[in-house]
């Protein structure tokens, strides 16, 4: 079959094919940007795979640089300096001689060259043995029957699709399909488990059942892989357009336990005295997919990558009721309570953070900060919206009030229509009511006007708890409503305390 679409026909691909020609050398463009090309998905990342034939493992790999001990390993690098320097100049190459690969960088596009191989594994390693193999062998190699798909880029078959294991047909039936034995590929390296999660989610495709049982029969394999790349996949699923597809599946495939036991620890219903509490494991995922829904009403800031934000509000919106087991409770009255869960799911997230190996800086403290705060403007709701609760929120969630606004939005998931809208509707009297008092207070990441040096000074104070207590207790006016936020009536405020404690 020879492809028939214009991305095939790309100068770049072209030249590479050429310098292949030149160089006596069979070479592929492989994996996920053939199969981005039948989804009609962009791609600036192309993968080749470099084969060499009988006359080239003679003089013409010495001629050019590539040594009998480096062997076929060296072709892909071999290729990728010659593409650079066709390329001239804004190509950039790097080289890894020891995994026999090179990189070529160039206007926005990566270019990666390796020489086709084949793998076997060790029982306690993910990380394979590797031999130089052919074609048929780099494509059994390969993960999933629709990374599997090259197209020819030489000139005698230039757009040659090369299929063996019907990649186009799982295509079509929407299937994330191992080529081989799913056992084997899973077991040989465990991250494949993650990846076909994360490519059926990402995708909307299904999990093909021999692969899904394989993963199930699997799970415990994970434990070879480290923590880092979990995370990276947990980020993609994280990305997707319905990240809760994601989740159900490592949970539907025994993998959520071993990975993260806290979030499984969310899943069921208890019920007592006929009174029963709702899935906190389902609402999760819904409240997540309702923040994956409002991610483009984040606004951008200064020095702000905005997919940045998207991951962290997600992660926030996956923790916001992660301490709802520890919290819960039975009281005859209300049934079945919650109390303070928002307080000890912010207190578990810089631990799950580190056992996950995610970052433990500011983007791990905005996560603990929206989970902590996530019931604030719920209350603002059932009671009566005071200045001073606004002012304390606007002070407290300072420059990311908007993004606990949209989690909030987000937690609404009753089936009660009316119920959804009267919570949407008292959302935003308290958002109204935040612009008129940030307008006139200036509130948000406020600093009190009179700073503790300056109390020292006006009362020949030393360090000590009292110029804290002064301090704090100018605050507190301010965001009560008090005192304005100013310098003069703070100094005020402050002479009047001090009078009161003299006496």
């Amino acid at each position: 079959m020879i492809v028939n679409d214009p991305k095939i026909e790309a100068p770049v691909l072209h030249l590479i094919g050429e310098e292949a020609d030149r160089l006596g050398l069979e070479c592929y463009v492989i994996g996920g940007w053939v199969r981005d090309l039948f989804l009609h998905r962009p791609s600036d990342d192309i993968d080749v795979v470099v084969v060499t034939s009988d006359k080239v493992t003679k003089d013409k790999v010495t001629k050019d640089k590539v040594t009998k001990e480096e062997g076929r390993s060296g072709i892909g690098i071999l290729l990728a300096e010659a593409v650079a320097k066709r390329l001239g100049k804004g190509a950039h190459i790097a080289v890894f001689k020891t995994y026999g690969t090179a990189q070529v960088k160039h206007k926005g596009q990566e270019l990666e060259f390796v020489g086709a191989r084949r793998e076997s594994y060790r029982r306690d390693s993910r990380n394979p043995i590797v031999e130089d193999g052919t074609l048929e062998e780099d494509q059994n190699r390969r993960d999933f029957t629709i990374n599997a798909m090259a197209i020819c880029l030489n000139k005698h078959s230039y757009g040659e699709l090369l299929d063996p294991f019907d990649g186009i047909g799982d295509l079509e039936r929407c299937i994330i399909k191992t080529p081989l034995d799913p056992d084997i590929t899973f077991s040989d390296d465990p991250l494949r488990m993650m990846r076909a999660i994360r490519f059926a989610t990402r995708l909307g495709f299904n999990l093909d059942g021999e692969t899904f049982d394989a993963i199930a029969r699997n799970k415990e394999r994970i434990g070879i892989i480290t923590k880092e790349r979990i995370a990276e996949e947990l980020n993609k699923i994280m990305l997707s357009r319905r990240p809760s597809e994601g989740w159900i599946l490592l949970d539907k495939t025994g993998l959520l336990p071993l990975i993260f036991p806290e979030l499984a620890a969310l899943k069921g219903v208890e019920v007592k005295e006929g009174r029963g509490h709702k899935d906190v494991f389902y609402h999760t995922l819904k409240v997540l997919d309702n923040i994956a829904n409002l991610s483009p009403a984040l606004s951008s800031r200064e020095g702000d990558k905005l997919e940045d934000r998207e991951l962290w509000l997600r992660w926030a919106a996956l923790l916001h009721d992660i301490g709802k087991p520890r919290s819960k409770a039975w009281d005859p009255q209300a049934g079945w309570t919650f109390r303070n869960h928002n307080y000890i799911g912010a207190k578990m997230v810089p631990k799950i953070f580190a056992r996950l190996k995610l970052p433990l800086n500011e983007k791990m403290e905005y996560v603990r900060k929206m989970v902590d705060l996530h019931m604030r403007p719920i209350n603002l709701i059932e009671e009566t919206v005071t200045d001073s609760a606004v002012r304390r929120l606007l002070f407290e969630a300072g420059d990311d009030i908007d993004d606990l606004m949209l989690l909030c939005d987000a937690d609404i998931t009753s089936r009660n229509e009316q119920k959804v809208e009267r919570f949407h509707r008292n959302y935003q009297l308290v958002r109204q009511k935040m612009v008129e008092l940030e307008e006139r207070d200036r509130i948000r990441n406020f600093q009190p006007p009179v700073n503790g040096d300056e109390i020292m000074a006006m009362f020949h104070l030393e360090p000590c708890s009292l110029v804290g207590e002064l301090k704090a207790a100018v605050k507190d006016a301010i965001l009560d409503g008090v005192i304005p936020n100013e310098r003069e009536a703070a100094i005020q405020y402050i002479n009047e305390l001090w009078q009161k404690k003299q006496k």
